[in-house]
């Protein structure tokens, strides 16, 4: 018969079959939809809040261009470059510490300090509403200002209330509302205090090689393209070599922002995938039975003559066209999403996640979840096709036949592979993504043997009295046991959340636990290089039996390696980070007292060569840099080359003054720069850095505090919510493993009649019957939950100790959770499951014996 004939036949024959509705393929369909909305959901959010970049580029950049300079303001010549452009916009931002007039109370603010000209695109919304002079200009010799709730509230503050920035007094007469700006200026760990520039000279705190951040925002004449933006930038390398300014786009507003949310819906995809592949098994449970309950049908296809192509073309298209209404019902749900999605991020993202249809996200997706169910729908339907039509007659399944034709087999692997190639090659991070899809396989094959040795396990066991317990032993084993499929579904899942769990322990008893332990109590920043006596003698009287530890500390940023500008050199992601933006600098005559040498030697004591450099071994080796490799800088304008003299470990987990880079102290020579210390005080309480903090602050208005437990408090706050995102994703995976766990006991659910009906005819009650189904199910999800403790501990040490580089600990309070609640998810739906088996009449069952 030709193909095409063939095909059609086989469409109109699985047309007219599946009048009998869906019934056994509700799992099916929940399991594929899941895993397809959570990937196609994940992915449309994460365009939704791109696109939101994007149609706001203007707006959350402040204008066409932005040039950035640190710790110095434009020169003549840079003005009148920019100015030549279009409209210009200058805005300076620098951590300081606001303090109450009289002095009783303070706060770090982030102050930012904006012109005439400001905001070029967007509004600035205030409450009340007020012009830019009411709300800025000089009023009685007082300044104005406008501040969030949070500042208002933090130090117990109303409108018309008047605070001190450096040696200048403002007068808070607004709220701050809606700042247009504010995520192309990056995340702050204070609250905003928006002044004007006027104001912010006036405060005394701009100093030579004070930690300022310039901004000049430019508003290019109307039709001003791509590539008249390209051209800017190119033409402001050639002509200003040494400004060192870094140049964001409008197309380029919030790279820190977009990459954030690119790493996160990456991880999730590859949670939801996880969730997919999990469902994959529920596929293949709901294709095996159903098949198994189509067996009569089979054999009489087979008996009229029917090849065993046409049977598995028949099923096939049976198959294709239910994954399609679960595939449909995934993407409708995904594809609705960022609508949900856009009024609950508001207030964590402040960009407005655009709801919208985004067919490229969604038609991948669609590609995932018609690829999982062909690779695990692919063996069953082989092994029904080469069953013959006398085997179905006689026997009650189709359990325990092997694997099918080698075709099917490499059909199925080819296809996983497929899946698997696909999840890397469209990652942003290739190298992240075939580590968790390496990982997804090997526990996949780790589960299938580890389900096999439960079940050799229970097959040798020694012959026990207690019936139940030998019944549930029984069980484990015989032929078309429930073990391979629970082991496998329940493992995925129960590991995913185990490695989870364990990560977010352990960064939450970092920071609330070693960390402050380890932790100085202050950072100060910006202590002026003729003010650091007179504050070491502060310390000294405030804290005698503190340790106070202090470097020079300027800003720069790497323009070149080795001569090479370092846009065009190819740097992993694990090192990029060093190469990105302002990094502090500092010089030291001799070794730190907190860094070991791992390569090369330190330079002597009056030494006066070329510019060398001691530079972080891990980073540096990230970077691919070598003993004698040249590294040059920007810090103020100038571009300095230095030589790299040695590398050494740098403990960045101790939370002390760490550099990157530490330069020999001839290559700043003449440089202005400030001081950056550190105070430790393990004994002191709470009172005690009230006291240090009002001390400092009243005698160096200018030097900004930092009190670390409050930073730790912030960040532990991040931490909870990014954990409670990652624990609802890794809880989709598991809702799959579940309805996997009950997709096969369904599966089951013939044998376990014919079961149970002839052991209650031979005598068994339906207490022991109970006791068995109980101790079979609770001896399977005991092994499940020993692996996946395994197997997520292993995965949490990787990543704790090996990426983020912390120490590691077990948490017994995971384990017994995970053992708890494995217990109560197999014992709890497979009792559920078999509680309507145990109610079967027995006449039906023995008729067909």
């Amino acid at each position: 018969m030709p193909l095409a004939r063939t095909l059609k036949l086989a469409i109109r024959f699985s047309l007219r079959e599946m009048r009998g509705g869906l019934s056994g393929f509700l799992i099916f369909l929940a399991c594929i939809a899941l895993g397809v909305a959570a990937i196609g959901g994940v992915n449309s959010v994460a365009r939704s809040i791109t696109a939101g970049v994007a149609d706001q580029g203007q707006t959350l950049l402040g204008g066409d261009l932005r040039f950035q300079i640190n710790q110095r303001d434009a020169s003549q010549a840079e003005l009148g470059f920019l100015d030549g452009l279009g409209v210009v916009s200058h805005t300076a931002g620098m951590r300081s510490m606001a303090r109450l007039a009289d002095g009783s109370d303070q706060a770090l603010v982030e102050a930012k300090a904006v012109d005439e000209a400001y905001p070029l695109y967007g509004a600035l919304e205030t409450e009340p509403v007020l012009t830019k002079q009411e709300l800025f200009g000089r009023q009685f010799g007082v300044f104005g200002a406008a501040a969030p709730d949070l500042l208002f509230e933090r130090l117990h503050l109303k409108i018309g209330d008047r605070l001190k920035l450096g040696t200048a007094t403002f007068e808070l007469r607004a709220r701050l509302m809606a700042e247009p700006d504010a995520v192309s200026d990056g995340f702050g760990f204070a609250p905003r205090l928006m002044i004007s520039t006027e104001g912010l000279a006036a405060t005394g705190l701009i100093q030579p090689g004070s930690l300022v951040e310039n901004a000049y925002k430019v508003r290019l004449p109307a039709g001003a393209d791509e590539a008249r933006l390209k051209a800017i930038q190119d033409q402001a390398a050639k002509d200003f070599p040494q400004a060192g300014w870094s140049i964001r786009t409008r197309s380029n507003a919030a790279p820190a922002l977009s990459s954030n949310i690119e790493r996160f819906s990456q991880f999730l995809t590859l949670v939801g995938l996880t969730a997919l592949v999990v469902g994959g098994v529920g596929v293949a449970n709901a294709v095996r039975a159903y098949l198994d309950g189509k067996r009569g049908v089979i054999a009489t296809f087979k008996s009229l003559g029917a090849s065993g192509g046409f049977v598995f073309a028949v099923y096939l298209v049976q198959i294709l066209i239910i994954a399609a209404l679960g595939i449909v019902l995934g993407l409708v749900l995904g594809a609705l999403m960022p609508f949900a999605a856009s009024a609950a991020l508001q207030s964590v993202i402040p960009v407005p996640a655009q709801g919208g249809f985004y067919p490229g996200a969604l038609a991948m997706t669609a590609l995932f979840g018609l690829l999982v169910t062909l690779a695990f729908a692919l063996l069953p339907l082989g092994r029904a096709r080469d069953v013959p039509a006398t085997a179905l007659f006689r026997e009650m399944g189709l359990e325990g036949r092997g694997l099918p034709r080698p075709v099917y087999v490499v059909c199925a692997l080819g296809i996983a592979l497929f899946l698997a190639a696909l999840a890397i090659l469209f990652s942003g991070d290739q190298r992240i993504a075939s580590i968790f899809v390496g990982a997804t396989v090997f526990a996949f094959l780790v589960l299938r043997l580890v389900g096999g040795l439960v079940q050799w396990a229970a097959r040798k066991s020694p012959r026990v009295r207690f019936v139940a317990l030998r019944l549930a032993i029984g069980n484990i084993h015989r032929p078309g046991a429930l073990t391979p499929s629970v082991v496998l579904s329940l493992g995925l899942g129960l590991t995913l959340l185990v490695t989870l769990a364990l990560i977010d322990g352990n960064l939450r008893r970092q920071i609330s636990g070693s960390l402050p332990e380890r932790a100085p109590n202050f950072f100060f920043v910006d202590i002026q290089g003729s003010e650091v006596d007179a504050f070491s003698s502060l310390m000294a009287k405030e804290v005698p039996r503190g340790t106070l530890t202090k470097v020079p500390m300027l800003r720069g940023r790497v323009m070149a390696l080795n001569g090479v500008d370092v846009d065009k050199v190819k740097v992993p992601a694990e090192g990029a980070w060093v190469l990105k933006g302002d990094r502090g600098l500092t010089y030291d005559t001799r070794q730190p007292e907190n860094a070991m040498l791992t390569e090369g030697k330190w330079w002597p004591d009056n030494y006066a060569g070329e510019p060398l450099v001691s530079f972080s071994d891990k980073e540096g080796k990230e970077i691919g840099l070598k003993l004698g490799d040249t590294i040059t800088v920007n810090v103020l304008g100038r571009n300095v080359t230095a030589r790299i003299a040695n590398f050494r470990q740098v403990e960045w987990e101790t939370m002390g003054i760490n550099f990157v880079m530490v330069f020999s102290p001839n290559t700043f020579a003449g440089a202005p720069h400030g001081w950056i210390a550190t105070l430790t005080e393990k004994n002191a309480s709470a009172a005690d850095d009230a006291r240090v903090l009002n001390a400092v602050t009243r005698a160096f208005p200018a030097v900004t505090t930092v009190r670390v437990k409050d930073a730790l408090d912030i960040v532990n706050r991040l931490v909870g919510q990014l954990g409670t995102a990652i624990r609802a994703a890794a809880g989709v995976a598991l809702i799959a493993s579940v309805l996997v766990l009950a997709g096969a006991l369904a599966a089951g659910n013939r044998a376990r009649i014919h079961d149970a009906v002839v052991l209650k005819t031979l005598g068994a009650t339906r207490r022991t019957l109970i006791t068995a189904f109980s101790l079979e199910y609770m001896l399977i999800g005991l092994a499940t939950a020993i692996f996946a403790l395994a197997a997520g501990s292993a995965a949490a040490w990787f990543v704790v100790a090996r990426i983020m580089t912390l120490p590691s600990h077990f948490m017994p309070e995971v384990a017994v959770a995970t053992i708890a609640f494995s217990l109560v998810i197999t014992v709890g739906i497979g009792l559920a499951g078999t509680w309507r088996v145990l109610g079967h009449k027995a006449a039906p069952v023995l008729r067909n014996l």
